[in-house]
This record gives C-alpha cells, sequence and structure tokens, in this order.
C-alpha cells in the first residue's frame, strides 16, 4: 500500500505546490511510483506540470469526488495524466470548489479522499496531495487520508503566527479521525540567511517547534535576544505550545515597535 504525504498549511505562498512537485519527481526519479493529487481549486499543482488549461480537462479530482460519494463505478484510470517526468497527476481545476461547498452537512463527507486513495493506492509507493490555503472541507479530506503532513513555512512574521492553528487542526483530526496521522516536519521555505529578520524568525521556529523541523539554518546562528536576555529565559516550565505561541507572538511584537533592533 502507497504512503499518502500532504503538503499543507492554510496560508498561501508557502511553496506547498513547489515542495509536492519537487518531492514527487525526486521519488520518481529514485524509481518509485508517485501519483501527485492536486486538491486545489486553483490548480497550481496541474499548470506547474504543465498544463496550461486545466478547465478543458475531461476528468478532474472534482468529478472523482462527485463519483466515490455518489457510491457510482467508474475506471480507477480516468482523469490520471502520465507526464514525461515519470509521475502520474490528477488534476484539478475550479470545479473542484464547487465539489467543496457540496460536501459541507453531508455524512462521512471527510473521508471521500481516503475511500478514493484506497481504490487506487496497491499502485503507487507514494501519494502526494497539495492542498488549499485553507482549512475547509478539501484540506480535511487531505488530512484524513495522510499518513504524513509536510508544512511548508515562510521564514517571515505573518506565515509562523497562523502556525498554532494548523497545529491544532492536525491534532484534532488525529484524536478523532486519523489516528496514523503524523507530522512529517515543518519545512521552511524562501530563507535568506544574509538577513537578520530570517535568521531570527528561523531561531524562533526552532526553539518552539525543534522536534517537527524538517530542515532548518544550516549554520550556526545567533541566539535570538530580547531585553537583553535570551529567548529561552522566557519560558516557564510546563508552558503549553500555545502559551509559548502566544509568547513569540508578543516579543516579536515587541521587536517589531523597536524597528527590529533587539
Amino acid at each position: 500500500m502507497s504512503k499518502v504525504i500532504i503538503c499543507a498549511n492554510q496560508k498561501g505562498g508557502v511553496a506547498k505546490t513547489t515542495t509536492t512537485l519537487n518531492l514527487g519527481i525526486g521519488l520518481a526519479r529514485l524509481g518509485k511510483k508517485v501519483l501527485l493529487i492536486d486538491n486545489d481549486p486553483q490548480g497550481s499543482l496541474t499548470e506547474a506540470l504543465g498544463y496550461q488549461e486545466p478547465d478543458r480537462l475531461e476528468t478532474t479530482m472534482a468529478q472523482i469526488m462527485e463519483w466515490v460519494l455518489n457510491e457510482e463505478d467508474f475506471d480507477l484510470e480516468a482523469g490520471i495524466l502520465h507526464h514525461e517526468e515519470g509521475v502520474d497527476l490528477m488534476p484539478a481545476n475550479i470545479e473542484l470548489s464547487g465539489v467543496e461547498t457540496s460536501l459541507i452537512g453531508i455524512m462521512s463527507s471527510e473521508t471521500v479522499l481516503k475511500d478514493y486513495i484506497a481504490l487506487i493506492g496497491a499502485k503507487y509507493d507514494y501519494i502526494l496531495i497539495d492542498c488549499s490555503p485553507n482549512l475547509g472541507q478539501l484540506t480535511l479530506n487531505a488530512l484524513v487520508a495522510a499518513d504524513e503532513v509536510i508544512i511548508p513555512v515562510q521564514a517571515a512574521y505573518l506565515p509562523i503566527k497562523g502556525l498554532e492553528q494548523l497545529l491544532k487542526t492536525i491534532s484534532r483530526v488525529k484524536r478523532k479521525m486519523n489516528p496514523k496521522l503524523h507530522i512529517m516536519g515543518i519545512l521552511l521555505t524562501m530563507v535568506d540567511y544574509r538577513t537578520n529578520y530570517a535568521s531570527e524568525i528561523t531561531d524562533v521556529l526552532y526553539s518552539v517547534y525543534i522536534k517537527d523541523m524538517l530542515t532548518y539554518v544550516k549554520q550556526p546562528v545567533r541566539k535570538v535576544v530580547f531585553n537583553q536576555k535570551k529567548l529561552d529565559s522566557y519560558f516557564e516550565p510546563n508552558m503549553s505550545n500555545s502559551d509559548i505561541e502566544e509568547l513569540i507572538v508578543k516579543l516579536l511584537d515587541e521587536w517589531k515597535k523597536k524597528g527590529g533592533q533587539v
């Protein structure tokens, strides 16, 4: 059975699609059978693979989800595109947004993608899913279907501020709907280590989420200091992740008011 890995973050522009695409092609070049699923109505992954007019495709993720939801019989090869880079693609277009709306309030609507993967999973070593930049029904379906989650995060203030909500959603899905769900890691993207700001944001993320980091600064960076105190000195014993996150945001707000000086 295939391993299902999703790239998820409710913040757009953090390189979810780029990560999904390059990871998929990399695995294919290692000889693995890979299916990429575009689970975003914007169709960014579909376009990134060269299909510039996804609205003209005859069968996409929208039709597949409708067929599965209605328990219709269909050809399991339907809609799958075979790319020259050695990966298969289940494309998406704007029709998927209509399907997402129709899922609201329907019993077991969160398992539609999982049910589809159960039908086709034996053909692949890896199934990689590119998620929408939100925490709606489509992302919920991906979380329920997944084995692992990669969270791409841009090394900037606003992207990390919304990270806590995503982690809470993942925890809730793991607790109630998908016990096997695991965070593979937090992947820092678009990091410019030539700037102090990026290095400090990286250090903050590393301090708070060290156990979930996939990659971080390749060379040691100086410790973040606020008001001449090391960041770790602000932490109290037995603080929860949410308390730590709130403290970090508060300290960063103070830092910004001082013009970025620490």
